[in-house]
């Protein structure tokens, strides 16, 4: 994907056949061939020399049309500029066109046409006057989509016409630009579900390797070690020669998990529910990664997104992070899975920290699952898609609240997710004390972050 903002070169100068310009004659253009040949052929009939000049004039005109039309296609080019080129769910992005005329002669009306995906709306179309040798013009539109994914932009195509209108030939250019719609980021509020790595006390602070700081943990001299690196309070201390060992914290833990079996989530479109899951699985990632956290994004699969190492932040900041979640999100769509326990199975290899879930519908024996995935972590958060409040009431479905309530006697803070409900007033629930003592009952889940 070229980086947002900039132009991409057009591609194609190679010139067509003279033959594919003559197939551009318009419809005044034949006529006027015909006629030329017509009043060529009743000259010699007729022997009349002023009829054949005529002819000539009117056979000549739109072949020269053609030709100088078809030496001018090949002299123009065309660039495209789209900016930024990742935007989230409903935001507008921004294309820039340009024209430029590399030839020395002055171009006929123009007609400036750019393939866009219809989910992004209309086919933009342009006018654009005559273009001096030397000149460029310069339009453009804008584009937005309410669905993830990915959407192609172009080829671009250009549509020319001589000025007496004899002659259409179309410039189609190869290059093209990819624009990503990545689902809508809320802006979660700053607040302790309780994300600390097991076994390395406060997560917070446990992050300071992030600014550079490294842990100063003392042990005995060993020969060779350099001397440089003796730590004297410590050797006051112990009474022998102690030396500074620097160990690089570890940061805190934490897991994403995205429930996207199909049979989980009832409707389709933007407001469906397994799209208020996949937005909240992102808002959940690029919080907790600005607030320090290696977090892995996980789905039902048991597959980690973006990638196999999938827990950002080892080689990629959280920032770089963030976006490869995001372009993994955007494309993101339901499983043919049914159940739950290849995510179990991932998180027993590495489920510790803060565990962070977003649920479709539960049906009794994938609450036994998600119950057990608790084991694994420090605290665990659950938010629950409430499939009958979604479906409506005319659907006659059951609630959510037997299995919510086998989640927290498991020791999950579990919420349910009905229709209009705004992430970040669950995720301030999920923290506050009755958000806490609906979720354990042992006191765990609603530790500090």
């Amino acid at each position: 994907m070229p980086p947002a903002g900039r132009p991409n070169a057009a591609a194609g100068t190679a010139r067509g056949s003279l033959g594919a310009a003559l197939a551009g004659l318009t419809t005044r253009g034949r006529s006027f061939l015909a006629a030329g040949v017509a009043a060529a052929g009743c000259s010699y009939v007729l022997g009349q020399e002023d009829l054949l000049r005529v002819g000539l004039l009117l056979t000549l005109l739109p072949l020269v049309c053609v030709i100088v039309l078809h030496r001018t296609r090949n002299r123009v080019t065309g660039s495209r500029r789209l900016a930024p080129a990742r935007v989230p769910a409903g935001a507008e992005a921004r294309v820039g066109l340009r024209v430029d005329n590399v030839s020395r002669l002055t171009t006929g009306l123009l007609m400036l046409q750019d393939r866009v995906p219809y989910a992004l709306g209309p086919r933009p179309r342009f006018v654009l006057d005559r273009v001096e040798p030397g000149g460029r013009r310069e339009v453009s539109y804008r584009v937005r989509s309410g669905l993830r994914g990915c959407y192609p932009l172009g080829p671009l195509e250009l549509r020319l016409t001589d000025p007496f209108g004899m002659c259409e030939l179309t410039r189609a250019f190869s290059a093209q630009d990819t624009l990503t719609v990545v689902p809508r980021v809320d802006a979660l509020p700053p607040v302790r579900l309780g994300g600390t790595a097991a076994g390395h006390g406060d997560g917070r602070h446990r992050s300071l390797a992030l600014a550079g700081e490294d842990d100063v943990i003392p042990r005995g001299y060993r020969h060779g070690d350099d001397l440089r690196r003796v730590h004297w309070r410590s050797t006051a201390r112990h009474g022998e020669l102690m030396v500074r060992r620097e160990e690089q914290p570890q940061r805190a833990q934490c897991t994403v998990l995205l429930d996207t079996r199909g049979a989980a989530y009832p409707g389709a479109g933007p407001g469906a529910p397994f799209e208020w899951a996949v937005s909240g699985a992102a808002s959940a990632a690029v919080h907790l990664l600005e607030r320090g956290f290696a977090v892995r994004l996980l789905t039902d699969t048991g597959s980690s997104l973006p990638g196999p190492d999938g827990a950002g932040g080892s080689a990629h900041g959280p920032a770089e992070t963030a976006g490869l979640m995001l372009d993994a999100l955007a494309l993101i769509d339901h499983s043919e899975g049914t159940g739950l326990s290849p995510a179990l199975d991932a998180l027993r290899t590495g489920g510790e920290g803060l565990l962070v879930a977003f649920l479709g519908e539960l049906d009794e024996q994938q609450t036994a699952v998600v119950a057990r995935m608790r084991q694994r972590s420090g605290t665990a958060v659950a938010f629950v898609v409430d499939a009958a409040a979604w479906a409506g009431p005319a659907a006659g479905g059951r609630g959510a609240g037997d299995r919510l309530r086998a989640l927290r006697e498991a020791g999950w803070t579990a919420l349910p997710v009905a229709p209009g409900a705004a992430l970040p007033d669950l995720w301030r629930l999920a923290a506050s004390p009755d958000g806490r003592a609906a979720g354990a009952r042992d006191g765990t889940a609603g530790g500090r972050s």
